[in-house]
């Protein structure tokens, strides 16, 4: 999911959240999840009501911070990943493991 400029905010289980990404797959949900938990947000996920029984299994999540913005953390290079890099659009998105690539060079 590409990055966004706005907040979405909401409730997940009772609890204000602002939305990271909403509609994604468990690959995605786990691997936000560590990332952001690492960071030290309190990460709450939920799973979408499906149509019918051949629709995938999709997520909504969202951390408690309410100030919390993907877009400005990533490029004001607040994030980190669990083994200390900082965490690039490319890496966010998942387009690459390499934290190095600028995102001109994308």
């Amino acid at each position: 999911m590409a990055l966004a400029g706005k907040h979405q905010f909401g409730e997940i289980d009772g609890t204000r959240v602002t939305f990271v990404e909403k509609g994604i797959d468990e690959n995605r949900m786990k691997f936000l999840k560590e990332l952001l938990e690492y960071n030290g947000y309190t990460v709450l996920t939920t799973e979408k009501k499906k149509k019918n029984e051949e629709d995938p299994t999709l997520y909504d999540l969202g951390v408690t911070d309410m100030v919390f913005n993907p877009t400005i953390w990533i490029f004001e290079r607040k994030l980190r990943t669990p083994d200390g890099r900082i965490v690039t659009q490319v890496y966010w998105e998942q387009k690459a493991d390499d934290t190095k690539p600028q995102y001109w060079q994308f």
